[in-house]
Parts: C-alpha cells; structure tokens; sequence
C-alpha cells in the first residue's frame, strides 16, 4: 500500500507532506483500499500545530469526499444489478415466445434491502454519522448508494460524522500527554 501511496503523489506531483497529502491520503483511506488517515493527520498537526484546524478540515474534505465515491459505486453496482435482472427477464421472455410457451407466474425476487437492511432503511441518512468506524464504515457508505439513500443529506451527515472523528481523534492525541501514550503501549507491548 506504501508503494501505491509514493506512485499516487509522484503521478499526481503533489507533495508527500502537507495539506494535498493529507486529502490524498484522507481521499484514498474513505474508499474500500484498507489505509488509515489518522497518523497522517495526526503526524502533520504535531509537526505544525497552528495548522489544526486546516488539518482536520482538510482530511474531513478528502475523507468526505471519499465516503461520497463509495456511496456512488454503491449506487452503480445497484443500476447494474437491475440492468442485469431486467436483461435476463427479457431474454427469457423472449424465448417463452419463441417457444410458444405460457408465461409462468412471476415469483417475486427476495426482498435483500428489506431483509437484512431494515434498520438502515428506517434510519435514512443519520446513519452516515458512524461512517467513521473502522471496518464498517466504507461499506456503509457503498450500501446508502445501494439502497438509493438522498445523496446530499448522506454526504453531510457523513461529513459531520467524520469532522467529529478527526477532530476528537486529533485533539485527544495532542493534547493528552505522551507519557500518557507510552504508558498505553507499554500496556500493549506487554499484552501481546
């Protein structure tokens, strides 16, 4: 993943520190490519701590910016599935012509959204607001263009979900003190 990282800023000629590293890298880690952006924030912030707020503004954009490209590749796969269904409906249609056959009653297809994304549904686009989450969030976002959620108000709880998360992220590990943090991996040194 490093070395697509160091090709990704040479192609695109952007520097490998400051503000454009920290969307690129905010951008990339908000898409399906497992790539954490909080160290890069957080590096950048302890390096240059009067560029917080740019900081944190910057990686929420790229990070945003990313969870609305999820979002539209869920929406896609959705119309291509369709597509597909509505394709293989009417070649099917057609040789039951062609065959002279009845049409046989049309089962309904399995309700998937309903059946296992009922909660989402009920919810609607708050649930952006945990986009965030490690692990669950990318495919949540993939899953609101999949279900067809609005897409602006999923872009701006999304947004607000993961300012809160750079921020609180940040913040704590500024200013909370190093001794702090190297108690905590001492803890996890010796647990592992």
């Amino acid at each position: 993943m490093d070395a697509f990282i160091h090709w990704l800023f040479d192609t695109l000629a952007l520097p490998t520190v400051g503000l454009p590293a920290i969307f690129v890298v905010s951008l990339v880690s908000a898409t399906l490519l497992p790539l954490g952006s909080e160290p890069a924030v957080f590096g950048y912030v302890k390096l240059n701590p009067d560029m917080f707020w740019p900081a944190v503004l910057v990686a929420t954009l790229g990070n945003t910016v990313g969870g609305a490209i999820d979002w539209w590749m869920g929406y896609a796969a959705k119309l291509a599935v369709v597509r597909y269904r509505l394709r293989r409906q009417n070649r099917q249609h057609e040789r039951e012509h062609e065959q002279h056959l009845e049409h046989p009653k049309k089962a309904s297809k399995p309700a998937l959204d309903a059946k296992y994304f009922r909660w989402m549904r009920r919810w609607g686009p708050p649930t952006m607001l945990v986009s965030w989450l490690p692990g669950i969030g990318d495919p949540l976002c993939t899953l609101a263009g999949w279900l067809r959620m609005p897409f602006w108000p999923s872009v701006g709880y999304m947004a607000i979900g993961k300012f809160l998360r750079y921020l609180a992220m940040t913040g704590s590990l500024l200013w909370i003190p190093d001794s702090f943090w190297h108690g905590v991996g001492q803890i996890f040194h010796r647990l592992f």
